[in-house]
């Protein structure tokens, strides 16, 4: 019975049990979790060592990689470059060969033999541009000195300046620019004002370098019968192909003269018996107030600075157009037409 009680409760005893109880709340086996937990274990200088080690690669194949991302960037950029440079030059050789178009060149003539030509057979010259050995050779001194002295700008220049000019063409150091009409002098002009004019009126530019107005201020001075345009030498627009093309045939018709100094040459007139008029809108009279008749030299300003304050001095009135609306100030050539059809009706 005592045997068969403890038999009773108590339960059969396995070989294995032992390792049961042990792995009981283990998810593992003890040798299994040992392993692992060796090769988890590791030394903190092994660790370090690891963690620098995996830290450089790291950073060497970021740094491989921004190297090559800049790089590819540098590249593109610098492709980028390229093309806009090429295509800036494009650009501006479309724009150059546009102008060439558009000019021709026409107006300008260059080299020694061809401009030694033109000035030989006084053909009508606007401006001479030219190198200091070719201005003192014995073939051009006496050519340029009388060119001068008609009135023709002669300018003493670089080489690579008259390059620039005749966009760089052969020109042996001198270059011509042609006037689409012959000029005369100021004593030419006075006697051709006298002849059947008892008040002949004339036009004289300061400043005016805008060839649109020089042009549109010639075709209106020659549509209301003025006798003659005088441009000085220097600041004003030569009779050039715009000009002539926008006084749309006038210089067939009108004189014109180049005058190096144009205070003397408006002394000149005075004594003649000519008034000077200056056309400025800072003179404290109307043009409305002006009734004399007379011969008379009308001054016109640019539209920027207008009459020089010298050349004021020289002008026996100074008028102004009287203006009702908030614009200040006309543009030059229209300024120009309104005042020579008023002075045209008084005389």
């Amino acid at each position: 019975m005592k045997n068969n009680s403890k038999n009773k409760f108590s339960t059969p005893r396995n070989v294995n049990s032992k390792v049961n109880s042990e792995n009981k709340y283990r998810k593992y086996p003890k040798d299994t979790y040992r392993g692992n937990s060796e090769n988890k274990s590791f030394s903190k200088r092994g660790a370090s060592s690891s963690f620098d080690e995996n830290k450089k690669y790291n950073s060497k194949s970021k740094n491989n990689y921004f190297l090559k991302d800049k790089n590819e960037k540098f590249h593109k950029h610098k492709d980028n470059l390229k093309n806009n440079l090429n295509l800036s030059k494009e650009s501006k050789f479309n724009k150059k060969n546009h102008e060439f178009k558009e000019t021709n060149l026409e107006d300008y003539i260059w080299g020694k033999h061809s401009v030694l030509a033109a000035l030989e057979k006084n053909r009508p010259v606007n401006r001479i541009w030219c190198t200091s050995e070719i201005r003192s050779s014995e073939k051009f001194f006496i050519l340029l000195k009388e060119a001068k002295n008609k009135g023709v700008l002669i300018e003493e220049v670089s080489w690579q300046r008259i390059s620039q000019i005749t966009r760089g063409a052969i020109h042996q150091g001198i270059a011509l620019q042609v006037s689409f009409t012959q000029t005369i002098s100021l004593e030419e002009l006075i006697s051709r004002s006298k002849v059947n004019k008892t008040s002949p009126i004339l036009i004289c530019l300061d400043g005016i370098t805008d060839p649109h107005n020089v042009g549109a201020i010639i075709r209106s001075a020659e549509a209301f019968g003025c006798v003659g345009v005088i441009l000085p030498q220097r600041r004003s627009a030569g009779i050039t192909g715009t000009v002539a093309k926008v006084a749309a045939g006038a210089l067939e018709h009108i004189a014109i003269t180049r005058v190096v100094n144009l205070n003397r040459s408006l002394q000149a007139l005075k004594n003649e018996g000519f008034l000077v008029i200056g056309l400025t809108e800072k003179a404290s009279f109307d043009l409305s107030e002006f009734k004399e008749k007379a011969p008379l030299v009308i001054v016109v300003g640019s539209e920027n600075k207008g009459i020089s304050i010298i050349t004021q001095k020289y002008c026996d009135y100074l008028l102004k157009i009287p203006l009702k609306g908030r614009t200040s100030s006309l543009n030059a050539s229209v300024a120009a037409g309104i005042f020579i059809n008023h002075i045209t009706k008084i005389n």
